[in-house]
């Protein structure tokens, strides 16, 4: 079924850790010039790559189970307070994802509570002592205007990511 308003059903919204996807990398990237939908990524470049990894301000960022915890439980009290609709989340090593249904607010409000909240959890759980922000800069902002893109999008975050990661912390 298609949604006939102005207003998509959801969001697939996505954000990266800091320094872990950079321009240049073999898997591709996208950049203010090669942003639109279904339009290739940027080739691979070992040079630009390396490159970037010299101006990284800082070591990237990988989460640990903890910390992927503390991300998770921030998106989901996000939600809640603001009564926003969340169908799915998914706290990776490297990326996060989140099927959110936020009605007439701005997906990049969303994006940006996301990132803001995950860092405040986790520094309130002492799982980020850093000043600094453990997120890349920006995010992605998927828009889902029909009942299928939701559920697709939702078995993706849910089912697409891979296996189930472990609490390699744990002894």
């Amino acid at each position: 079924m298609w949604n006939d308003t102005d207003i998509p059903l959801a969001y697939l919204i996505t954000f990266r850790c800091y320094g872990t996807w950079l321009h240049g990398d073999e898997r591709g990237s996208i950049d203010r010039f090669h942003n639109r939908f279904k339009s290739p990524y940027i080739d691979p470049n070992r040079r630009w790559r390396q490159h970037n990894e010299q101006v990284l301000a800082g070591a990237p960022v990988t989460l640990d189970a903890s910390q992927r915890q503390s991300v998770d439980a921030a998106i989901r009290e996000t939600c809640a307070i603001r009564e926003w609709h969340l169908h799915a989340v998914n706290a990776r090593t490297n990326h996060v994802h989140a099927v959110v249904s936020i009605g007439l607010i701005k997906p990049e409000r969303a994006l940006t509570a996301f990132k803001a909240n995950a860092t405040r959890q986790m520094r309130h759980n002492n799982h980020w002592r850093h000043d600094y922000s453990p997120w890349a800069e920006k995010g992605s902002k998927r828009h889902l205007w029909n009942e299928r893109s939701v559920a697709r999008a939702i078995d993706y975050v849910l089912y697409g990511q891979g296996d189930e990661l472990p609490d390699f912390d744990d002894d």
